[in-house]
């Protein structure tokens, strides 16, 4: 986005990717037809900044979203929610423009600014049409939230007052309490078990989002994926435009591994009918040896809805359940692997029980033949509509760039997927989902007429939900 003279000077490094658009059951053989893909360019700008790029005319549109190393894992701890405080506020104000006459500009030139915060990184997305005009409106607007925030003290005080009423509203309510509970429990004094509180989010100033920006907020800790109508040398100046201005920032650390829970069971009061239950431990990290075993088998146990094991023993079977799932959630290091369902507060323990039994069974046996083979097609054949859009596409793009995945890793997807072996999960989830680390939250079914014997049997101690501790809302 910047200026009138050449840009190929200012580009450090170069690779390209190409990504499949169209995947189908025939990619699962090894005589799957090569099928039309767009291609990812990417590159490192001068500022530091690493840009993944995808040029695509199907509509007047581009989409750019801006990673930072800047999430909440890197919260202090008695300051918890101060990097989701720092860029709900990029739009607030800068030295120019109050929050009105943002909204104002943003609406003329038909931009949408978005974005969040999540535990590795924090980010801004823009989302315009593809003229010039406009489009170069809208990453100025948004070169200017990034690097010249002004973060009103007033908007500060309103915000805040926002997000503690928010939090204090939440903390009635179960599934609130059992994933802040669960979070704690499996990442015990690691940065990914932060836990914002009122009190930590009374304790954030303005000076204190302003020095977290200074930061974080910098080119060297920033990764740009652009999707849509404009070519090469128009996304060079883009990158440039978002970032010429950002201030110098150190290198992010890299987080510690988290240690492995003891296994425990944790119950917490509340008056509902229905329990909250969650069991799990950490998982994997994005980048992970066993990522693609554990992904296809998770589909096996309980990521493929109702086709899943679980479904079909704590639901068809027995009508414990509505819904019951599992999930692995991939982060920098080893996010969550997740148990989740809801039951009556009376037979949590026979819900439990099931759970567990269907777990361990899995563990210990693996997927079936059948059950590896369906899970396997339906993972390829539905990813394709994983990149029928710019937004899927830019998400994806995104990913790999803030993560650093190999430049092959869409394009290796199916074949990866393709590859799995019952052996391979049966592995996979035996060394890596251990019994000796599960922790099991639940959280109400007190209000259930059935429930005293569950919540008496139930190991680990009782929690009050004052007394749980506070965190982040995931």
């Amino acid at each position: 986005m910047q200026a009138r003279t050449t840009f190929s000077h200012l580009i450090t490094r170069a690779q390209t990717l190409t990504l499949p658009f169209a995947l189908c059951a025939g990619l699962l053989t090894a005589s799957a037809t090569a099928q039309a893909s767009p291609t990812i360019e990417q590159w490192t700008t001068i500022d530091g900044a690493r840009v993944q790029f995808v040029e695509s005319h199907a509509l007047p549109m581009i989409d750019i979203q801006v990673d930072f190393a800047a999430g909440s894992a890197l919260d202090p701890a008695d300051k918890a929610g101060l990097a989701a405080l720092t860029r709900a506020l990029l739009d607030a104000g800068t030295a120019e423009l109050d929050e009105q006459a943002i909204a104002d500009r943003s609406a003329d030139i038909g931009a949408r600014i978005g974005g969040g915060t999540e535990e590795d990184r924090s980010s801004l997305s823009i989302r315009s049409l593809s003229s010039p005009a406009e489009r170069d409106a809208a990453v100025a607007l948004a070169a200017e939230l990034l690097s010249r925030p002004s973060f009103p003290a007033e908007v500060l005080k309103r915000e805040r007052a926002r997000a503690i009423a928010g939090l204090n509203e939440a903390l009635t309510q179960p599934a609130t309490l059992a994933n802040r509970r669960f979070s704690a429990a499996i990442y015990a004094g690691h940065p990914y078990g932060g836990l914002r509180t009122p009190d930590s989010l009374a304790a954030i100033a303005r000076d204190d989002l302003i020095a977290f920006h200074r930061a974080h907020y910098g080119a060297n800790r920033a990764s740009i994926a652009i999707v849509g109508d404009l070519d090469r040398a128009a996304a060079e100046r883009l990158a440039l435009t978002l970032t010429r201005d950002l201030p110098r920032t150190a290198a992010p650390e890299p987080l510690p591994a988290p240690a492995m829970p003891a296994a425990a069971t944790l119950h917490i009061p509340h008056p509902s009918a229905q329990a909250h239950i969650l069991l799990g431990q950490p998982g994997m990290a994005r980048e992970d040896p066993d990522y693609f075993p554990l992904l296809v088998g998770n589909y096996v146990l309980g990521g493929g809805g109702f086709v899943s094991r679980l479904t079909s023993e704590v639901r068809e079977k027995r009508g414990f359940a509505y819904s019951v799932y599992s999930y692995f959630a991939p982060q920098q290091v080893a996010g969550p692997f997740q148990i989740g369902l809801q039951t009556r507060g009376g037979q949590v323990d026979q819900a439990l029980q099931v759970v567990r039994d269907t777990l361990d069974g899995f563990v210990a046996d693996g997927p079936t033949d059948a059950e590896l083979q369906a899970a396997k097609d339906n993972i390829v054949n539905g990813f394709g509509l994983r990149l029928d859009s710019n937004a899927k596409i830019l998400g994806y793009v995104s990913m790999i760039g803030f993560y650093r995945l190999p430049l092959t890793w869409l394009e290796t997807y199916p074949r990866a997927v393709a590859a799995v072996t019952a052996d391979q999960v049966r592995d996979a989830f035996a060394r890596r989902i251990r019994p000796e680390h599960l922790v099991t939250v639940i959280a109400g079914g007190d209000g259930d007429g059935e429930a005293g014997a569950a919540s008496g049997a139930n190991a680990g101690g009782a929690e009050a939900p004052a007394a749980a501790p506070a965190g982040a809302e995931r």
